[in-house]
């Protein structure tokens, strides 16, 4: 009984013993850096957040109690260490219309129900259809989100005057130099000192430049808890479920390719599902304080990552410092000039875009440009990033199957003195290379019997069945036996599920084909 107690005691032990090596390392292995990681994360998403909430047409406390919430959350619920997740613009676009014929209420019941959607997609594990997004989309999302970033840069560098032009090159300048001073570059993120160092500049002078004040006016209370103000019936549902049923597409699809760069940036892997799950829950929360539907960010997930965030620790420290800036510091952050910001975020598309895909593209295949490039240009012409993705998707599909569909080899020749021939199949037949398995088989030629041997081939779908079922019968036609060999065992059981050719009445069966 003594031992029994032991073994039970030790197993306890080694238990908390994991649970608190797992505590450190998700928490509290990279301690200054994440606090000062998402101390800068903050305070860029602070005009983001403004900015967004612009964009969708509602108050600007929507947007950064929004990323607050989402933030916070998505530290302790979230699949991906590291990444940062807030009020997006992808995600803003879609709401537009329904705050501008419904009202803030709707969307504060919009953004509930894509939290439960997505929570439902993460249960039923959906993201592990992300394998069947290729390394060329991955690339031309990134690629075009960094474009998209640098773009939205320009409005605040048109128009103005010569100080915002040498704010914005000394902010570049320290974020790209500091680095490289001994110690202090290591210690603390350069485009921190840059935010600090251009404030204190603009506070010091009078010069007339855009300031995140300038943005709109910031809380000045926290957030509560409420509900949202909407009717409980299927009139409301029917209004907002297709509203939230895109915004859960939207929302994985970018939280997924941001949980596959940061996987990329830190070289750690991640777990998607619990990051699906994890965006829906922080979604519900954020609807029940009154912020907007979010969802993974790339370019704050970068300078997240580029500034020395490793752990959870970094997302929380940047939505916990975002709300005590705004809410009780709103005076100072108010005074930030637009100028330091936008040179965080040239550095975070210069960091995001990927400039060895520019440089490969003569040693890439020509349909992995193609679809690169497609996802590119779709992106910049449409600003949607999950149509871009789709279609790149889309597009890899169809060079892949066309690729496959090409590896398809039938070689013949003639046995038993001439009076057999035997068709040897190499390769996948499939619906792509359906019509080309039966274009191999000569009809015309005499021969009381022919073999097909498909040993070396792989039957995938109901259209393989079918060519095979037609080259049979066609065969059978003219008097000729035809014996069929070699089926693998999974071709086989398709093949005894689904073929006609060896059944009665073939004929009339394989006529309703």
């Amino acid at each position: 009984m003594n031992k029994q107690h032991a073994r039970k005691a030790m197993g306890l032990f080694v238990l908390e013993k994991s649970m608190l090596q797992l505590i450190r390392e998700h928490w509290f292995s990279n301690v200054r850096a994440d606090v000062l990681s998402g101390t800068v994360v903050a305070l860029a998403l602070i005009p983001e957040a403004v900015a967004f909430s612009i964009i969708a047409g509602v108050d600007p406390k929507v947007g950064l109690y929004a990323s607050f919430a989402i933030c916070v959350v998505n530290a302790f619920v979230g699949g991906r260490p590291a990444m940062i997740s807030a009020a997006t613009g992808a995600m803003a676009l879609v709401m537009v219309t329904l705050v501008a014929e419904h009202g803030l209420e709707y969307l504060f019941a919009t953004t509930v129900l894509t939290g439960i959607l997505q929570i439902i997609a993460g249960s039923l594990r959906l993201a592990n259809y992300m394998r069947f997004v290729s390394r060329s989309v991955v690339t031309g999302f990134v690629n075009a989100l960094a474009i998209l970033i640098f773009m939205a840069q320009l409005p605040e560098l048109t128009n103005v005057t010569w100080v915002v032009y040498a704010m914005t090159a000394a902010s570049l300048a320290i974020i790209y130099l500091l680095p490289y001073l001994p110690v202090i570059g290591r210690i603390v993120p350069s485009p921190l000192v840059a935010i600090v160092v251009m404030t204190g500049i603009y506070m010091s002078g009078s010069f007339d430049i855009n300031t995140v004040g300038d943005m709109g006016d910031l809380p000045d209370s926290l957030p509560v808890l409420l509900w949202p103000d909407v009717p409980l019936n299927w009139e409301t549902l029917s209004i907002i479920f297709p509203y939230a049923l895109t915004l859960a597409v939207v929302g994985l699809m970018e939280s997924m390719m941001t949980a596959t760069i940061v996987d990329d940036l830190t070289d750690t892997g991640s777990n998607k599902n619990q990051e699906c799950r994890g965006q829906g829950i922080s979604n519900i929360c954020t609807g029940f304080i009154g912020g907007m539907a979010g969802c993974g960010m790339i370019g704050q997930s970068v300078i997240n990552v580029k500034s020395g965030g490793r752990t959870r620790l970094s997302s929380l420290a940047a939505g916990v410092v975002l709300l005590v800036m705004v809410v009780f510091l709103s005076d100072w952050v108010g005074q930030i000039p637009m100028a330091a910001l936008v040179a965080v975020m040239i550095m975070v598309s210069i960091g995001t875009f990927s400039w060895t895909s520019i440089r490969d593209m003569p040693k890439h295949p020509l349909s992995t440009n193609i679809v690169m490039v497609s996802v590119v240009g779709i992106v910049l012409a449409t600003h949607n990033l999950a149509i871009g993705v789709f279609v790149g998707v889309l597009l890899s599909a169809l060079f892949f199957a066309n690729k496959v569909g090409r590896l398809l080899y039938i070689t013949s020749h003639l046995v038993d003195g001439d009076r057999r021939r035997a068709y040897e199949v190499t390769g996948q037949v499939f619906f792509a290379s359906a019509t080309t398995f039966r274009h191999h088989f000569d009809f015309h030629e005499a021969l009381p019997a022919v073999t097909i041997d498909v040993h070396r081939a792989h039957f995938w779908d109901i259209s393989a069945v079918e060519a095979l079922d037609r080259v049979v019968m066609r065969l059978r036609r003219d008097g000729t036996e035809v014996d069929v060999v070699g089926l693998n065992e999974a071709s086989r059981t398709l093949v005894d599920k689904v073929a006609v050719h060896d059944k009665p009445d073939a004929e009339k069966l394989l006529e309703g084909h």
